[in-house]
C-alpha cells in the first residue's frame, strides 16, 4: 500500500464488507454441485475497483472472517466455519484474490480507471480468478472430475458476465460523479487524472 491505513480507509473497508453482505440478502439460487448463484460477487468486483487491490482484498477478508466467526452473512443466511469446508469454499476464498486482481487491473500503474481496463479487471478478477480457486476445491469436495466440474460451472458464466458489465457501468459512473470515493494516487491531481473516462489509456 502506498501509505498507512487511516480512519477513512477503515471506514471504506467496513462499508464494502457491509455492501457484500447486503447483496446476499436477496438469497441465492443453488445450481450444480451445491454452488449458488449470488449477487455478492458484484460487491467483490466493486470493492476491488473502488478501494484498489489491498483494501479491496481486506474488505472481503473482513467479511469472510465474520462469516467464519458464525455470522450468517453469505447468501441464503449461511455462516460458520463449515462454509469453508464445503463445495463453495474455493469460491469464497477466491473472492479475496478476485478483489485484489480487479484492483490491480483497474488501477494499473496508479492510473485513472477507464472503461476497457475496468471491464478487463472485472472479468480477470471477478470471474477467472474466482473460478480458478473455486472449481478445483469444488471438484475435491464433491469428488467429481476436474473437467466435469469445470464444464458444469459454465452455467454460472452468463450471470457473472452480466455482473461484470454492471460493475463496469457503476465504476465508470462513480469515476465521473464521485472520484473522491476512490483511494488512488490519480485523485491527488497527477497529470494522468486528466485522462477522460473511456479513453484508451
Amino acid at each position: 500500500m502506498s501509505r498507512s491505513l487511516d480512519a477513512t480507509d477503515l471506514a471504506r473497508v467496513a462499508v464494502f464488507a457491509a455492501l457484500i453482505a447486503v447483496l446476499g440478502l436477496p438469497g441465492s439460487f443453488p445450481l450444480v454441485g451445491g454452488v449458488p448463484i449470488t449477487a455478492q460477487t458484484l460487491g467483490v468486483m466493486l470493492a476491488g475497483a473502488v478501494l484498489g487491490p489491498w483494501l479491496g482484498a481486506l474488505s472481503v477478508s473482513v467479511l469472510l472472517a465474520l462469516v467464519a466467526a458464525g455470522l450468517p452473512l453469505l447468501a441464503g443466511g449461511r455462516g460458520g466455519f463449515g462454509v469453508f469446508l464445503g463445495p463453495t469454499a474455493g469460491y469464497a476464498l477466491g473472492w479475496i484474490l478476485g478483489a485484489f486482481i480487479v484492483g490491480l487491473v483497474v488501477h494499473a500503474g496508479g492510473r485513472r480507471p477507464v472503461v476497457w481496463r475496468t471491464a478487463l479487471g472485472m472479468v480477470a478478477g471477478g470471474i477467472v480468478a474466482i473460478y480458478a480457486l473455486g472449481i478445483p476445491v469444488q471438484s475435491l469436495v464433491t469428488r467429481l472430475p476436474l473437467g466435469e466440474t469445470a464444464l458444469t460451472s459454465l452455467v454460472f458464466v452468463p450471470g457473472d458476465l452480466l455482473k461484470a458489465a454492471l460493475a463496469t457501468v457503476i465504476v465508470t459512473a462513480l469515476v465521473r460523479a464521485y472520484p473522491r470515493g476512490f483511494r488512488r494516487s490519480w485523485r491527488a491531481g497527477s497529470a494522468r487524472a486528466d485522462v477522460p473516462v473511456g479513453a484508451g489509456v
